[in-house]
C-alpha cells in the first residue's frame, strides 16, 4: 500500500532530541516541522491527506484550503482544536490520545501540594546562600511547615488523574472530598461526594482535575474565592481557564489564599502582563505536567497505534 503523505505540525512540542518517529515513518510518508503557527498552518499542510496536531487550529479555512485532508492525529489528550463537525461532514476522521500521562500529571499534581507545604525551594536557596552554614543553632525554618494529615483536600473532578490524586491523599491521611458530575459511576469508591459550595468552604486545599466547560470556565473567582477557609492553597494543572487570573492574583496578594500552584494558564505561552506572573505565594511551571520522557513515549505509541487503525479501517480513539 502506497503511504499517505502526512505532516507532523510541532515536533518541538513533543520530542528534545529523546523520541524517535521511526514508527510512525513506516506508516506515513511524513514530514516533521519543528514548529507551526496560524501564519504559516496552510503552508506546512499543503496537499498533505494525514496531519498530526497538537494546538495549532484546524478549521473550516484549512479544510477548504487543504481539501487532501483525510485523518487527523491530536497529539493529545484534548482535541478542541479540531472543528469536528467541519470534519465529520468531510468524513475526515480524527482521533486523540486518552490518559496517557495521567500518572506524570498526578506527580506534578503531588510536588505542587508538597512544594507550597514544605516550601523546599526557599530553603533550598537559603541554604546556598549560606545562610545554613551561618547559622548558630542546627536547623531554622523560614516560612511555616504545614503537615497534610488531617487537612481536607477538595479535588473539582473525578476522572483518571482526579481518582489518583484523591488515593494518594488517603496515604497522607487526609480528609478527602470530590465535586464530580456523575458521583453514582464511583460508588465503589470510598470518597465522599459534596457540592462545590463545600469543596470551596471545607477545602484547606483545592485542586483542579476538570475539563474546561461553560460551568467550570472560571470557577476559581472572585465570587468563590470569598467563600473559600483564609489561608487555602490552589493547584490548577488541569486549564488555564478554569481561573479568573486577576481574581487569583488579588487573592494571593492579599493573603486570602496563601499559596497556589498552577500548570497551565488561560494564554500559553504566558503572556508578560498575566496577574499571576507578579503575584505572591505562586509557583508556575510552563504546562509540563505531561512531559515526562515516560508520558511522551506511551503518547508517540498511542499516536502510531491510532494511525495503524486508521488505515486498517478499525477505529481506534476516534472522537468525531
Amino acid at each position: 500500500m502506497k503511504k499517505m503523505k502526512g505532516v507532523l505540525l510541532e515536533e518541538s512540542a513533543i520530542n528534545k532530541g529523546d523520541i524517535s518517529w521511526e514508527e510512525l515513518s513506516k506508516y506515513v510518508d511524513l514530514t516533521i516541522y519543528d514548529n507551526t503557527t496560524e501564519e504559516n498552518k496552510i503552508d506546512h499542510i499543503g496537499d498533505a491527506e494525514v496531519i498530526f496536531d497538537n494546538k495549532v487550529i484546524i478549521d473550516e479555512e484549512v479544510f477548504d484550503k487543504c481539501p487532501n485532508i483525510k485523518y487527523i492525529g491530536v497529539c493529545a489528550t484534548g482535541y478542541n482544536v479540531v472543528d469536528l463537525n467541519a470534519a465529520r461532514k468531510r468524513n475526515i476522521t480524527v482521533t486523540n490520545v486518552p490518559a496517557y500521562s495521567t500518572n506524570s500529571v498526578v506527580q506534578l499534581t503531588w510536588a505542587l501540594i508538597l512544594e507550597q507545604t514544605c516550601n523546599l525551594e526557599l530553603h533550598n536557596q537559603s541554604v546556598k546562600n549560606g545562610d545554613w552554614v551561618n547559622s548558630e543553632i542546627f536547623c531554622y525554618w523560614l516560612s511555616p511547615i504545614t503537615e497534610l494529615a488531617g487537612k481536607t483536600l477538595g479535588i473539582i473532578g473525578y476522572g483518571n488523574i482526579g481518582r489518583k490524586v484523591a488515593s494518594i491523599a488517603k496515604y497522607f491521611e487526609m480528609n478527602v472530598i470530590v465535586n464530580t458530575q456523575h458521583p453514582e459511576k464511583y460508588g465503589e469508591d470510598e470518597i465522599n461526594f459534596v457540592n462545590k459550595d463545600k469543596i470551596f468552604t471545607e477545602s484547606d486545599i483545592i485542586s483542579l482535575h476538570c475539563p474546561l466547560t461553560d460551568e467550570t470556565s472560571e470557577i476559581i473567582r472572585k465570587e468563590n474565592i470569598d467563600k473559600m477557609k483564609d489561608g487555602v492553597r490552589i493547584v490548577n494543572v488541569s486549564r488555564g481557564g478554569l481561573v479568573n487570573e486577576n481574581d487569583l492574583a488579588s487573592a494571593l496578594n492579599s493573603g486570602k489564599v496563601l499559596s497556589a500552584g498552577v500548570d497551565v494558564v488561560s494564554v500559553e505561552p504566558m503572556m508578560k502582563d498575566n496577574p499571576l506572573l507578579n503575584a505572591k505565594n505562586i509557583v508556575i511551571t510552563p504546562h509540563i505536567g505531561w512531559a515526562s520522557v515516560d508520558a511522551r513515549k506511551r503518547l508517540v505509541n498511542e499516536i502510531v497505534e491510532n494511525y495503524k487503525s486508521f488505515i486498517n479501517n478499525e477505529k481506534r480513539n476516534v472522537v468525531n
